[in-house]
């Protein structure tokens, strides 16, 4: 009995799918992302597809395509961090202790994981509401929120730890400093 196969069942193909992604980025969940963004263009993308052409290449291709396309964009994105480190390590330190303390908290904040910096930049910096910044980021606002607690927590937990310089000093009877 000759099974009647749908020409676009993806389903059949969910497991292929998977262990290709997987193999690619080597992470589970990850792979999981992949499969859902190859699924997505490909759901898009379906009146494309040749009803006599093999739905399981055509997927596949898909698949390598968003692949190739997130390390294309993880290259892109750290190649500008890179580029932006540079811009602000090439300016030369004050003497000033405020210049210092600046530089401390630049590099605190550059410390942050990614998507805590991300967040943390669209509402401290650039202003945005929360609602705006989830929106910029694809991320519900839940999530944007608990990411700029988390930073500000860790920003305020630096900032408890940095020790900092007196502005006092203490003088003697006779108007010297004393050591």
């Amino acid at each position: 009995m000759e099974r009647k196969e749908r020409p676009f069942d993806v389903i059949g193909q969910l497991a292929a799918l998977r262990r290709y992604a997987r193999a690619l980025v080597r992470n589970s969940d990850d792979a999981e992302d992949l499969v859902h963004d190859a699924l997505v263009r490909a759901f898009e993308k379906r009146q494309s597809f040749r009803r006599a052409g093999n739905l399981r290449t055509w997927l596949l291709s898909i698949l390598h395509n968003a692949h190739i396309d997130r390390v294309r964009q993880n290259r892109s994105v750290a190649r500008r961090h890179d580029e932006a480190a540079l811009e602000t390590d090439s300016s030369l330190p004050a003497g000033q202790e405020h210049a210092v303390r600046l530089q401390q908290v630049r590099d605190a904040f550059f410390d942050l994981p990614e998507e805590q910096r991300e967040a943390l930049h669209l509402v401290a910096i650039e202003d945005l509401s929360y609602q705006e910044a989830a929106a910029s980021l694809g991320i519900p606002v839940g999530t944007l929120m608990s990411r700029v607690s988390r930073a500000r927590a860790q920003l305020r937990e630096f900032e408890a730890a940095t020790p900092r310089a007196s502005h006092l000093r203490l003088i003697g009877r006779n108007g010297n400093e004393s050591s």
